[in-house]
């Protein structure tokens, strides 16, 4: 028999167990592999356009808002629409500081890689 001191929702118990005469099972071998390193993600350049930067929607969506006014004066990682995809609502930014010039309206469903806005 082995006795052991346990602890259980702050009361303290002594308990004897008793020892099994078979020894204790080992562990399988386990072969140490190393993971497959996955390549690095690289961001894809801001697409340039005559005069301007083109906002890509990165994923199929719903436009819900535009949240600047058309023409408007936009900076740098400002939220400038909404974008709905799998039911949750995703703020796309400016890329750069700019004039803003929506090529989508509120309510068009949109696909990956579709013109949302440019920025001059």
């Amino acid at each position: 028999m082995r006795t052991f001191n346990v602890k259980v929702n702050g009361q303290s118990y002594t308990v004897e167990v008793e020892e099994v005469g078979a020894p204790a099972a080992q562990p399988a071998f386990q072969p140490q592999v190393a993971a497959p390193q996955a390549p690095k993600a690289v961001e894809a350049p801001k697409p340039q356009v005559a005069g301007g930067t083109q906002v890509v929607a990165p994923m199929p969506g719903l436009v819900v808002n535009l949240k600047v006014a058309d023409g408007a004066q936009v900076k740098k990682d400002q939220a400038i629409l909404v974008l709905e995809a799998m039911k949750m609502e995703n703020d796309i930014v400016a890329p750069c500081d700019g004039v803003i010039s929506y090529q989508v309206s509120k309510g068009a469903n949109v696909d990956t890689g579709a013109l949302l806005a440019v920025i001059k």
